[in-house]
């Protein structure tokens, strides 16, 4: 058993009052003992070991102290790349893994820093899947952070938690090769593919249009002997599939389908060991039908794409960082359809993406598919960040606010959203002490949503980050703060979904 207390009681007396110690985070192997901790700058690796050990773990040395002549060694080191590569050589579980389970549940995290939260809130859920190394393609773009930073943020703060679950890492949003390449690189376990560009937008065309383009397929020959007279019964409902349910479903799908096989044959040919495949269908303007449904799984497992969840367009609007728009009964009547469509083929789940804060949907959404699904969450961290800092900074949290209210109408542009930032109330009128409540309110959410690139890379003239810097100090300082809320704020999400 680890003698927890002494440990800490050796480093205190070391260095008195320098740095606070992470006791959980405690690993002990062949006689060396690991944990991490953090001064008011930064955090660290310790490690109390033998010469041999130490030395290893030599890069960015920050201290080193012997310790009963030579017996042992102490040694700070930073959270770099090649000191955790030593690291997850020891303990294997820091590392991703496939899912295994039915539920799974994603928690994407825009600066690196809330994965001891997310683990807070999911770790004693044995029946979820935790996902806590997720993040998109966009999100990269917006906050110039690289596949390994992300997956590398996530095995550190798992590592501080001190847990051993298994955990997945997902690399949202791919839409080219050389992204499947760089995230099965970096140690990604879950590649959610979105062949959304490729999806053809029927709803300008005229019937002539539409029937040309299905003339001029490819795999006309195959798409009618398969589909045409085929009888299909969905919730009751009976459909007889002929050229006016087949041509503008072909039409729309089958070029999208056929880039997430390429997508799909690259990486299993690349990537030589299991990984979770989602493809996700849910950034287009109209719902996917429960008979589209139907015809992607069927081209796709007829393509040989062995995929793990779909993330479907589902009826309603799904904006970012708010509740679900629409009516619940339709959604769950077209839920329900969905549902008996992955029935027929089984072996997948369906995926929930904008998944933060849709409160009313969930309850449905797990009785529904039967607790056989995957949800994302991504925005809502990054704003209970901002929360933190609205309480800890108020100042800092008007500047932010201010700046992000002048790039909202930019940064919009790849988001579907009906904010209307004109009706809002001043923030200029509301008390330093009710700032954190500004952000209940819907138009706020979203315009710090999707600005969150802006607010953490932009600069001034002499090249210093107008917020990133302070925004990270801040919350370094008021940690606990932040991680409670974050931990609470997921645990809202997950008491709905497994209850």
């Amino acid at each position: 058993m680890i003698n927890k207390e002494k440990i800490l009681s050796i480093l205190e007396k070391i260095y008195p009052g320098k740095y606070f110690y992470y006791k959980d985070s405690i690993r002990v192997y062949d006689n060396d003992t690991f944990l991490m901790g953090r001064d008011n700058y930064k955090k660290y690796l310790f490690i109390l070991g033998d010469k041999e050990t130490t030395n290893r773990f030599s890069f960015e040395n920050i201290d080193r102290i012997s310790i009963k002549e030579n017996e042992y060694i102490i040694e700070v080191v930073n959270l770099n790349s090649k000191n955790l590569c030593l690291l997850k050589g020891i303990f294997a579980d820091i590392s991703p893994v496939p899912c295994n389970k039915r539920k799974s549940f994603g928690t994407g995290d825009r600066l690196g820093i809330a994965t001891p939260a997310h683990i807070r809130a999911i770790k004693r859920r044995d029946d979820i899947f935790p996902i806590i190394a997720q993040q998109s393609v966009r999100e990269l773009n917006r906050t110039n952070r690289t596949w390994q930073d992300v997956i590398d943020d996530a095995r550190w703060g798992y590592f501080e938690s001190g847990v051993e679950i298994p955990f997945g890492a997902d690399a949202d949003h791919i839409k080219e090769i050389n992204d499947l390449k760089e995230a099965a690189d970096a140690g990604f376990t879950m590649f959610t593919v979105d062949p959304s560009d490729y999806i053809q937008d029927i709803s300008s065309l005229d019937k002539s249009e539409i029937t040309r383009n299905y003339y001029s397929l490819d795999r006309l020959a195959y798409l009618e002997k398969k589909y045409l007279g085929k009888n299909l019964t969905l919730e009751g409902k009976k459909y007889c599939i002929d050229q006016d349910i087949l041509i503008p479903i072909a039409v729309k799908y089958i070029r999208a389908l056929d880039r997430v096989s390429s997508l799909y044959d690259f990486l299993k040919d690349y990537k030589r060991e299991d990984f979770d495949f989602e493809v996700s269908m849910d950034e287009i303007e109209e719902p996917v039908t429960p008979l589209e449904h139907y015809f992607i799984s069927e081209e796709l497992t007829n393509s040989g794409v062995n995929f793990q969840n779909l993330a479907l367009r589902f009826v309603g609007r799904w904006e970012k960082a708010i509740d679900y728009i629409g009516d619940l009964n339709i959604f769950e009547d077209e839920l329900r359809k969905h549902t008996n469509v992955l029935k027929k083929f089984g072996g997948y789940k369906l995926s929930l993406h904008s998944g933060s804060e849709k409160f009313s949907t969930y309850k449905l959404f797990s009785e529904i598919t039967e607790g056989n699904f995957h949800i994302k969450t991504a925005g809502t961290s990054w704003l209970e960040a901002l929360r933190t800092v609205a309480g800890s900074s108020p100042k800092l949290f008007r500047d932010i606010y201010s700046f992000g209210f002048k790039c909202f109408k930019k940064d919009r542009d790849s988001y579907h959203l009906t904010t209307d930032i004109t009706k809002l109330p001043l923030i200029d009128d509301v008390a330093d002490n009710d700032l954190a409540d500004y952000l209940e309110i819907a138009g706020s959410r979203q315009i710090m949503h999707v600005t969150f690139g802006s607010i953490l890379t932009s600069k001034d003239k002499k090249g210093r980050y107008y917020f990133r810097d302070e925004i990270f100090s801040t919350l370094h300082r008021s940690e606990d703060t932040h991680y409670k809320l974050v931990s609470s704020n997921i645990s809202n999400h997950l008491n709905l979904l497994t209850n």
